[in-house]
């Protein structure tokens, strides 16, 4: 059985052991695929893992021996997943692995926003303490979490994740999900209030979007939404680029309209040159890095390997092409 990965390095860029994939089949591992290698580098393999590499159906036209279509991320888009099921592919991906070190991620971004730990540790070194006067050197206002609304848009594992870890700093909790129906239990007298989007976006001192992009909620966070947020609150982003107008939230932040925003994600990565947040005040921007922690991409490597033996089995899990 022949196995391909199309890019493999920015799951494991060497700390990780391939050694689990291997044993399955003749594995041919690449570290990136340009667009017009993958056929080539396909041509004759059963199963295909990518990440990022687009796989659509002038692909599964001519890939005869492709049988499983491997994404290692949870999300699907890169693969046309209704042209694989006509073909009788099989496509599985990876819910769930990243649900902490995301959750972690979103409250390293608005902790860096309320508390300036960075901004300050920059100031040490370029010596600003030691010309101070006084033992405390602050140049930035610092905010206290508890009492603030945290305002989460998505329900799922990670937004469950950062309604906790919110609760944990005495952060009130409001959500807005789509599926408040999947999680009835978990919206009770003690524990997050559900709400309408526009109401959450009024309501909320943070933001944080972990939603998945779709029709819905592309450019969800446009002019109109952000002209509803209170003029000391913060936007998270942990999701996807693709749910912010970007030159909105940037003239938003020139504007003064927000206090600040923190992005692990943009609608283009990497960014171009020009993008407006890369110069717009009080932004914080990370580059895709939330779901990367060693852990998370062990937790992603595992379930892959688990992902294709159960395939072998005839028990395929974590299947969207069902």
């Amino acid at each position: 059985m022949k196995i391909v990965v199309l890019d493999g390095y920015t799951m494991n860029p060497g700390d990780l052991d391939w050694g689990k994939l291997r044993q399955l089949g003749e594995c041919e591992i690449y570290e990136r695929t340009a667009p017009h290698q993958v056929l080539e580098r396909c041509d004759g393999a059963e199963i295909v893992l990518t990440n990022k590499v687009v796989l659509g159906e002038e692909h599964f036209a001519v890939l005869s021996q492709l049988r499983y279509v491997g994404v290692l991320a949870t999300g699907t888009n890169v693969v046309d997943v209704m042209a694989a099921r006509e073909r009788g592919i099989t496509v599985c991906n990876v819910p769930a692995y990243s649900s902490r070190s995301v959750a972690q991620m979103v409250f390293a971004l608005l902790l860096e926003l309320t508390q300036q730990v960075g901004y300050h540790n920059q100031r040490v070194h370029e010596g600003a303490w030691c010309a101070s006067t006084d033992f405390c050197f602050c140049e930035r206002p610092l905010l206290e979490l508890d009492g603030l609304i945290m305002g989460i848009v998505g329900f799922g594992r990670i937004g469950r994740c950062v309604a906790r870890i919110a609760g944990s700093f005495g952060m009130t909790v409001i959500v807005n999900t789509r599926h408040s129906y999947r999680h009835e239990a978990l919206l009770h007298a003690d524990g997050p209030v559900s709400v309408e989007l526009d109401g959450l976006f009024a309501m909320a001192d943070v933001v944080s979007l972990n939603c998945p992009l779709n029709a819905d909620s592309e450019l969800m966070v446009n002019a109109e939404r952000l002209a509803m947020m209170k003029p000391g609150a913060l936007l998270i982003n942990t999701a996807r680029g693709g749910l912010i107008d970007e030159e909105a939230l940037a003239q938003a932040l020139r504007d003064g309209v927000l206090a600040g925003a923190a992005l692990d994600v943009l609608s283009s990565e990497p960014p171009a040159v020009d993008n407006p947040l890369l110069t717009a005040p009080n932004c914080i921007i990370s580059p895709h890095l939330g779901w990367a922690t060693t852990a998370a991409r062990q937790r992603l490597l595992d379930v892959t390997v688990e992902n294709i033996r159960a395939f072998c089995a005839g028990e395929a899990q974590n299947v969207v092409t069902a």
